[in-house]
C-alpha cells in the first residue's frame, strides 16, 4: 500500500512538474522585445514663462523595453542625453545645463519600466497604462502613464504626454524677479520602435 502511495506521488510531481515547464515556456514565449529607434524619435519640452513659452528639445540615447503582455512585467530602460537640451538660446540654455539640471553632474535622463496594463492589440490601435520610475537629477521617481500606440507590422509608434514636477522633485526654478517660470514642464515624446519576440528575430 506504501510502495503504491510513493509511486503515485512520484507520478504526481512528474506531472506537476511538466506543466510547470510548459507554463514557463509559454510565459517566455510571450515576452516582447522594444527596440527603440533613436533617429526616430522626438523629446520635446514646454515651460511656460512671462510673456511667453519655452520650447526645446532633449536626444534619445537609446531605449530597450522587455514586457510580457500575459504578466504585465516589464524591465528595461529608456535614456535620454540630459547634456543635448536645447532652447534654441545660448545664454538660457547654459543657465538651464549648469544651475537646473547640472547635466555635467548628471548627464542621463533615464525611465526603468516595471508594469504593462491593457491589451496590445496584434494591428492597428491601441492604449496601454505604463509604470516605471523615471530617474532625473540622480533621483528616482515612480510615474504612470497612459500611452496611446500604434502597432503595424513589427513597427510601434507612440506619442505620449508628460508633465514633470521638476521643482517639487528637487531641480532649482530658474525664475527671476523679472520673469516667473512655471515649476512644471510639460514633455512630448514621440516615438517609433521595432517588436521582436524574447530572443527572437523582427
Amino acid at each position: 500500500m506504501r510502495d503504491s502511495v510513493r509511486r503515485s506521488l512520484f507520478w504526481l510531481w512528474i506531472f506537476l512538474g511538466f506543466l510547470l515547464g510548459v507554463a514557463s515556456r509559454n510565459l517566455r514565449a510571450q515576452e516582447t522585445v522594444l527596440e527603440l529607434d533613436p533617429a526616430n524619435t522626438t523629446v520635446q519640452f514646454s515651460l511656460d514663462a512671462t510673456l511667453h513659452t519655452v520650447h526645446g528639445t532633449f536626444k534619445l540615447k537609446g531605449g530597450t523595453i522587455h514586457f510580457n503582455p500575459a504578466t504585465g512585467t516589464a524591465s528595461g530602460q529608456v535614456t535620454v542625453d540630459a547634456t543635448s537640451g536645447d532652447t534654441d538660446n545660448d545664454s538660457r540654455d547654459h543657465k538651464m545645463h549648469k544651475s537646473v539640471l547640472e547635466s555635467a553632474k548628471y548627464p542621463e535622463i533615464t525611465f526603468t519600466p516595471t508594469k504593462v496594463k491593457g491589451a496590445l492589440a496584434p494591428n492597428g490601435d491601441s492604449t496601454v497604462q505604463v509604470e516605471g520610475v523615471f530617474r532625473l537629477h540622480g533621483t528616482d521617481h515612480p510615474i504612470s502613464a497612459s500611452v496611446p500606440v500604434q502597432l503595424h507590422g513589427n513597427v510601434l509608434s507612440t506619442k505620449t504626454h508628460l508633465v514633470i514636477p521638476y521643482v517639487d522633485w528637487g531641480l532649482k526654478n530658474p525664475s527671476t524677479f523679472f520673469l516667473h517660470v512655471s515649476d512644471k514642464v510639460e514633455v512630448e515624446v514621440s516615438a517609433t520602435g521595432h517588436l521582436t519576440p524574447a530572443g527572437g528575430q523582427p
